[in-house]
């Protein structure tokens, strides 16, 4: 399970908590992040929803996302609600620890390599990587896109850098977003087909200056003209398409074409 530094969760953290005894005033649920300590879920905190048994909602063995309530650091006592939890954070919580299984795997294996234990993964890469990437696996996705001075930015030592960006390269595969839209272009000169070709053209060259997976550029019937561009990273997917729209409506303008744009929505 993924190692937390800190021996207990901040208030109104939320956890991910395994169900291990159910009660008729609660149930008490086991924090797979900080090394299985139980923590308390009260009766009026399982379900907004009226139930007649805790067991109505709760299972022994049941993994879950819970909201921290109560935490008594001098005794060592956590109190959780599950009806606290808005299902958008509860999504969020749940993709935050896969990834962070994921990322824990990657160290694993990297420790087994080095001879090293999960411990000494964490102590001496991956809690350097989650300060200065916020999240262990964020790292390992912006090294398959930047290199392996992602680790050594943040103060991995060179022989743990090495390995974990092998790994990345071999482990990580990136997500996809693909952004879409369609320019309306008309021209009314003798030469119009052929100067609406030359405007598409100079977008489509212009875009090969990011580093982008791919970009068509087609007609859906004229006056329209459909853009697809694919890319790994948000930011420059956006930025790339930005820049194109730009570029297509500064040229289509100059050449006295009319042009407008509307962007699709984007799948990923």
């Amino acid at each position: 399970m993924p190692i937390k530094r800190r021996r207990l969760p901040g208030y109104y953290e939320l956890v991910v908590g395994t169900v291990s005894r159910i009660y008729d005033h609660g149930a008490f649920i086991k924090l797979d992040e900080y090394n299985g300590i139980e923590a308390y879920c009260p009766l009026n905190e399982v379900a907004r929803s009226w139930f007649r048994n805790v067991r109505d909602v709760l299972k022994e063995g049941q993994k879950a996302v819970f909201k921290v309530i109560r935490v008594d650091r001098r005794r060592g006592h956590v109190d959780v609600s599950l009806r606290r939890v808005a299902d958008d954070e509860r999504r969020e919580k749940m993709r935050e620890w896969k990834r962070a299984l994921h990322a824990e795997k990657l160290l694993e294996l990297a420790a087994a390599k080095l001879n090293k234990t999960l411990y000494d993964a964490y102590r001496e890469a991956g809690w350097k990587l989650e300060d200065h990437y916020k999240e262990i696996y964020a790292a390992f996705e912006e090294a398959v896109r930047r290199g392996i001075n992602v680790f050594l930015d943040a103060g991995v030592p060179e022989e743990w850098a090495k390995v974990l960006y092998k790994l990345a390269k071999e482990h990580i595969e990136l997500p996809e977003i693909k952004l879409s839209g369609v320019f309306t272009l008309q021209s009314y000169d003798k030469k119009g087909v052929l100067t609406i070709k030359e405007v598409l053209t100079k977008a489509f060259e212009m875009a090969r200056n990011y580093p982008i997976k791919n970009i068509k550029i087609y007609t859906v019937g004229a006056p329209r003209y459909r853009i697809d561009l694919v890319a790994n990273d948000p930011k420059i997917a956006l930025h790339a398409l930005q820049t194109i729209v730009n570029k297509v409506t500064e040229e289509a303008t100059k050449k006295g074409c009319k042009v407008s744009f509307e962007k699709l929505r984007s799948k990923s």
